[in-house]
């Protein structure tokens, strides 16, 4: 069924409920989970002055990335699931659905904020990659509860 689950990570509390159900759906299916966080830099047009901090800008969000993605892998060894970390740059949406292409990816498993009673997800990262991913796209939402500070 599935044999490569993709949890893209953020680093919120949206991506971490996520993390959880992928790493769940894998324990019991004894799937591989992949992690992915995709750099989304800032791009043009920007002044000259603010180039050179640009390699500055790129490291931390590197940092960033291997932090979150860490999380995940230490989730999923914990529960003695294998997992695959990556970074990746680009817009998020596209990076996800051309890594789960690239990667034989079976199944995404994605989370979401509380979006009110009516639960609008247009426009979203993951409502986009509903849209255009080529395998099943699971998301889990937050509740009114979980989101509250």
């Amino acid at each position: 069924m599935y044999d490569r689950i993709l949890v893209p990570t953020d680093g919120s509390d949206e991506a971490r409920k996520a993390a959880e159900h992928g790493i769940e759906l894998a324990t019991a299916l004894g799937a591989t989970v992949h992690t992915l966080y995709v750099m989304d830099l800032p791009g043009v047009p920007r002044t000259l002055s603010l180039r050179d901090d640009e390699e500055e800008i790129r490291e931390e969000y590197e940092r960033y990335g291997e932090r979150v993605t860490s999380e995940v892998s230490d989730m999923a060894s914990e529960a003695g699931v294998e997992c695959v970390a990556e970074l990746r740059s680009g817009t998020p949406h596209e990076e996800i659905v051309k890594y789960a292409d690239v990667e034989g990816i079976d199944a995404i498993v994605m989370g979401t904020g509380y979006q009110g009673r009516l639960g609008a997800l247009l426009g979203t990262i993951v409502e986009k990659v509903v849209r255009t991913a080529t395998v099943p796209v699971i998301s889990t939402k937050m509740t009114e509860i979980e989101s509250r500070p």
